[in-house]
């Protein structure tokens, strides 16, 4: 099966390898960049069949560049959403952009007769606001927003794709949907425009990490992610589907250990002590960005990746070479120097 597929967010991670994996498979790619001026520099790391791959200029809160990013397509990846290092001011910051993005995608697409969409969420829609009673979740789970310490990352994508499966099931019509809902992510770079997630292990090989708090997070590598959701693209007789894409949870302790293991001397400034609960909470006061690490002291939130597994034969890379992929790529680049 081959087609024209949207792919929207196109500088970003995840879909800079759904995108190689599409044309690898014989597909034509349409995606979206904000602005046209950074064409060039992604089609240079994505390093595709050019003839296969055209972009548009498009952003999550106007309808410009919308229908002509889509015409000719079949079917639809909504990759793109904000996801910042830092918290912003308001919620709305990052609600707003999220929900009216995947909201403005389903329109055009339906407009454009798509017959089927995928949309990006997150683990971080379902797995927050539960306590520390559970660390297992399914794609039965929702985060719980009456909860008020959800933080606004977490609202956003939950607020996102709750409102995505309202409109299908009120307008949507014959076009078919699925989420994937990814964990923190992992895996070699393609480009120095690094992921927040990406963002923590350069952290912590840099030394800017004293020590470890008692947070973590489920690991999936990109590379299975973008598999992912190819597999939900193309699988026969998908629709309404929910898919956790997650491996085993790890806490900061346990990528600084793998880190030191593994690259010895490269990894000396890693560090390897966990941070009592109390000192973060005192930084915390005086970095207000912190208090989102305090929420999550303690917590595990594991996801059951079986229905992808079992339904699509989907398989992951571990965890420990997501991770250390990571490391590698971000030494041999030169972003980290060790």
């Amino acid at each position: 099966m081959t087609g024209t597929a949207l792919v929207t967010g196109g500088s970003g991670y995840i879909a800079g390898f759904l995108i190689r994996q599409l044309i690898e498979n014989g597909w034509t790619v349409h995606t979206t960049v904000r602005s046209l001026k950074r064409e060039p520099e992604v089609r240079g790391w994505l390093n595709v069949d050019n003839d296969r791959l055209k972009f548009f200029a498009a952003d999550l809160e106007h309808d410009a560049g919308w229908a002509e990013s889509i015409a000719g397509c079949t079917h639809v990846a909504h990759v793109a959403s904000p996801f910042p290092l830092g918290v912003p001011k308001h919620a709305d910051e990052l609600i707003v952009p999220a929900r009216e993005g995947a909201l403005r995608a389903l329109r055009f697409a339906r407009a454009a007769g798509i017959r089927r969409f995928v949309l990006t969420s997150s683990m971080a829609a379902i797995a927050y606001g539960h306590g520390k009673d559970r660390d297992l979740y399914s794609e039965a789970d929702w985060t719980n927003l009456d909860n008020p310490e959800v933080m606004p990352y977490p609202r956003s994508k939950t607020v996102a794709e709750r409102a995505a499966r309202d409109w299908m099931a009120a307008e949507g019509g014959d076009m078919e949907f699925a989420s994937v809902n990814p964990a923190a992510v992992f895996g070699p770079l393609l480009s120095d425009d690094l992921s927040t997630s990406i963002e923590l292990v350069k952290q912590l090989l840099e030394g800017k990490v004293p020590m470890c708090p008692d947070i973590g997070f489920g690991i999936i590598d990109v590379r299975d992610v973008a598999d992912l959701h190819y597999r939900a693209l193309t699988a026969p007789g998908i629709r309404d589907e929910r898919y956790v894409c997650s491996g085993p949870f790890f806490k900061m302790i346990d990528i600084a250990d793998l880190l030191r293991a593994d690259l010895g001397e490269q990894a000396r400034k890693v560090p390897i002590r966990k941070m009592p609960d109390w000192l973060l909470k005192i930084f915390a006061l005086v970095r207000p960005e912190l208090k989102q690490l305090v929420v999550e002291l303690g917590n595990v939130r594991g996801g059951d990746s079986s229905h992808a597994i079992q339904t699509l034969g989907w398989t992951m890379h571990t965890p420990e070479e997501a991770i250390l992929a990571t490391a590698h790529s971000l030494i041999e680049r030169g972003i980290v120097k060790v």
